[in-house]
């Protein structure tokens, strides 16, 4: 068999919100299977063909996922073209990633490297350990002319003390500090009236497939899990170039 769907699992049918459509040109045709997907809890941002006839391919906030056109089979994994040896699924969540990237550059957190050659953008929270090593060597990632450019990811959701650490940081009148602080295990300072997007950081990052720690998004929009050290991330950047 020349093309593969790889890992397929049948999504978890839960009791949450109805999910909605935006932006897709497509959305009169496929309203068949929004309609399938009331109680999901799944929100379907756009819709494309995929290329396995039958099957849509649907960019949700949950990942890239594959339907039925009538809506009766809902199928999420890793959909790979043997033919050319490529992972069609990473391939459609390299563009969703790169976009909404660039959507959250103004509220990220970010360390310029004084001769920038490349940037990366992590996930980052304040107790991973390896998030902790990372930014210990942030002057590395710098020296090599690597800028780093921080999301906020509590791994504990937006119910747990993680997530309130990264609020204050995010307002901090200091940001850079304050980060660099609670990585080192200080106690992180309250802020008051404080309003970041770290909520939207979060479901960000779920919607790129994301589940732990530091993260890592490459300038194409790849997602390289965990922690990298600054040599060879600049040696895996320079091929790219």
């Amino acid at each position: 068999m020349k093309k593969l769907i790889l890992a397929l699992a049948l999504a978890s049918f839960g009791s949450m919100a109805t999910p909605s459509v935006v932006g897709s040109d497509e959305v009169a045709q496929v309203n068949p299977i929004v309609a399938k997907f009331q109680g999901l809890g799944l929100t379907v941002k756009d819709i494309k063909p995929s290329p396995i006839a039958g099957l849509k391919e649907l960019i949700t906030d949950k990942g890239v996922m594959y339907a039925s056109e009538n809506g009766q089979f809902l199928i999420q994994g890793t959909l790979i073209d043997l033919d050319n040896r490529v992972n069609l699924t990473e391939q459609a969540l390299s563009g969703v990633r790169k976009e909404g990237v660039a959507q959250y550059a103004d509220s990220m957190i970010v360390y310029k490297a004084p001769e920038e050659k490349h940037q990366i953008t992590v996930f980052t929270d304040i107790t991973c350990g390896y998030c902790r090593k990372l930014h210990r060597e942030i002057q590395d990632y710098l020296d090599a002319g690597i800028t780093v450019r921080y999301l906020a990811f509590p791994r504990g959701g937006m119910s747990s003390e993680g997530y309130n650490d990264l609020m204050n940081v995010w307002c901090a009148s200091d940001k850079l500090k304050a980060l660099t602080d609670a990585k080192s295990g200080e106690k992180v300072a309250k802020v008051e009236n404080c309003n970041a997007p770290v909520g939207e950081h979060y479901q960000l990052g779920q919607s790129f497939g994301i589940n732990g720690t530091p993260a890592i998004i490459l300038e194409d929009g790849t997602l390289i899990p965990g922690y990298q050290p600054a040599a060879a991330l600049k040696a895996q950047l320079d091929t790219m170039n």
